[in-house]
């Protein structure tokens, strides 16, 4: 998979290598000499499936809450750690760190549960022998967890006489784990290394699940997506870029084909696409494949006001992948892709270049425009390195590093590569997608053979394109798909509210949006006093343009009912669902 996706990592660990038992004998050996490890027995409900002790109170109807197998009673002597002591250390540490588990409510949820009291941990065995054996007492096993977390340290040569990779990287560290194991990595694993007297790691991040139809992808259920079905209709970058770009920070996302279809049309042809090839194709057109000047007396507020989102959205980018926020990153690099199309639609380059008097004025525009395509390259590399790769080819340059990146460095002159399509659009829908193939593809990818649209000339501006039937008629209101895809409508919880002075109707929130805080002016004082309003879940326009409402600025825009003018509903949930999960 890692090969098939163009995924590269450096290090891969066994934790039946001889290195990660010296790494894991070492660590017990330094919380034995705490004082933390005592012997004892150990009596609970076994899954054998599983090979976990389930407790009491997760068992469901008597069965394993993981596989649904039955368990059986076993009791055994074991070593303990003493998690006990932990209490107040670890809630200390998470007051001194209060990024160390991201995303934020999920700190929450480790921290309430601290505070219930904590026990004991059993970390032995003897009823099976795979395992690390115990230092002095081979006849004990570890037991799972403090073994296979000290993987983390065992890449760095921890146990061995090198110690430099240690030295130099712990414990400035991410783990990303998935979210149904964050006690283990956020309680567990930091009160192991506090008893051994190394520092925690800087930080874990608990990412969320792939749902299909509503649940959790599983072999078992059948509702698994097989990324060789989608890499053979849609490309590795196509499949990556949806992956990364639907699943925001510690949140689930649901996989489905419409979601992919939408993403590849509406994102990656209509607006990657688009602009990739207007620029490029009106470079080759009017200047002879070779990329113009921009005279600096032709340089208007437009063009500066390019370079100046160029500049911010670099820096928001950069920013959003220090936190690992790479949806966020990505939703700020496609609001630059964005800008550019809309800036050359208000410049017309197709119509300067019918005047010579505007020859300057188009150069300038075709300068800009191919400059931003560099940065957009760039900052698309990460996630979709060929089509990254397949850009820069087009227009002639090298591969730039981040810390380089900036607004202007094109350099005049240069002479574009060969311009091709970079995503052509699937002129199909889900169901022809699903008629071509036998069986149905919920869960097993669309079918390989699927055509794609021929490259051809860019889309003539303000055109709009249909997807799979045919063209909306003119007199026809109703928004495409591809057009309804682009809205974000986002689950927000409001942490404050306030009225809006001198307004009857306005009320002013800040609310967590998963990813961060926002605050977003509502017209619904008249039905909702503030105090009313605080701790309420909610549904917003996530990706809305900030507006000014009575001087305060609003990012965001709340849904609510109203029946012929009357006061308006907000729009709920029947059940708790956590703040950034996305509406659909």
């Amino acid at each position: 998979m890692c090969r098939d996706l163009n995924i590269s990592n450096d290090d891969f660990i066994r934790t039946t290598e001889p290195r990660h038992h010296r790494a894991s004998q070492e660590l017990w050996r330094r919380v034995a000499a705490s004082g933390d490890i005592y012997k004892g027995d150990y009596e609970g409900w076994y899954c054998t499936v599983d090979e976990i002790f389930v407790p009491e109170t997760q068992l469901v109807d008597g069965k394993c809450p993981t596989c649904g197998n039955k368990v059986e009673r076993l009791k055994e002597e074991s070593y303990y750690f003493r998690l006990s002591k932990y209490q107040q250390p670890l809630l200390d540490f998470y007051a001194r760190h209060p990024d160390f588990l991201q995303p934020a409510f999920r700190l929450n949820e480790i921290r309430t549960f601290i505070e219930a009291g904590l026990q004991d941990l059993s970390i032995s065995r003897t009823s099976f022998q795979w395992g690390i054996p115990v230092p002095d007492d081979p006849k004990h096993v570890m037991y799972v967890w403090f073994d296979a977390l000290t993987n983390y340290l065992t890449a760095l040569g921890f146990g061995t006489s090198d110690t430099s990779r240690v030295d130099r990287y712990w414990p400035a560290v991410t783990h990303l784990v998935g979210k149904e194991i964050v006690r283990q990595h956020a309680l567990y694993w930091p009160a192991f290394l506090m008893s051994a007297r190394i520092t925690p790691p800087k930080r874990i991040i608990a990412h969320g699940w792939w749902l299909m139809g509503g649940a959790k992808m599983s072999k078992s259920i059948g509702n698994v997506a097989r990324y060789q079905d989608y890499v053979a209709v849609f490309g590795v970058d196509a499949l990556r870029y949806f992956v990364m770009r639907e699943m925001p920070l510690g949140q689930d996302a649901n996989f489905s084909d419409e979601g992919m279809l939408t993403r590849f049309n509406a994102d990656l042809a209509n607006d990657l696409g688009n602009v990739v090839s207007r620029t490029t194709t009106m470079i080759a057109r009017y200047c002879d494949g070779v990329v113009p000047g921009s005279p600096k007396d032709t340089r208007d507020e437009r063009d500066a006001d390019m370079e100046r989102q160029i500049g911010a959205t670099v820096g928001s980018v950069k920013a959003s992948f220090e936190t690992f926020q790479i949806t966020v990153a990505l939703q700020t690099t496609w609001d630059l892709i964005r800008v550019v199309n809309q800036y050359i639609v208000q410049r017309e380059p197709w119509a300067l270049a019918k005047k010579a008097d505007q020859r300057p004025k188009l150069d300038a525009t075709l300068y800009h425009s191919a400059d931003a395509l560099r940065a957009i390259a760039a900052l698309v590399d990460p996630v979709m390195p060929e089509a990254a790769s397949r850009i820069r080819t087009m227009l002639g340059i090298p591969q730039e590093r981040w810390t380089d990146l900036r607004a202007g460095t094109l350099v005049p002159g240069t002479k574009l590569g060969p311009v091709e399509a970079l995503f052509p659009r699937i002129e199909k829908t889900v169901e022809e997608l699903r008629s071509m193939n036998e069986k149905p593809i919920d869960g097993a990818g669309l079918p390989a053979e699927a055509p794609r649209a021929q490259a051809g000339e860019p889309a003539a501006p303000g055109a709009t394109q249909a997807v799979g039937a045919g063209a909306t008629p003119a007199e026809d209101t109703r928004i495409s798909i591809d057009e309804f895809m682009k809205v974000e409508l986002r689950v927000a919880k409001v942490l404050e509210a306030e009225a809006v002075p001198k307004s009857k109707k306005l009320v002013k929130l800040k609310v967590d949006v998963g990813t961060e805080q926002r605050t977003i002016v509502a017209g619904i004082a008249e039905a909702y006093p503030p105090e009313q309003l605080v701790g309420r879940t909610i549904a917003i326009v996530f990706n809305l343009k900030p507006a000014k409402l009575m001087g305060v600025e609003s990012n965001g825009m709340v849904l609510a009912a109203s029946v012929d003018g009357g006061k308006p509903v907000l729009v709920a949930f029947d059940q708790e669902v956590p703040p950034g999960a996305r509406v659909r």
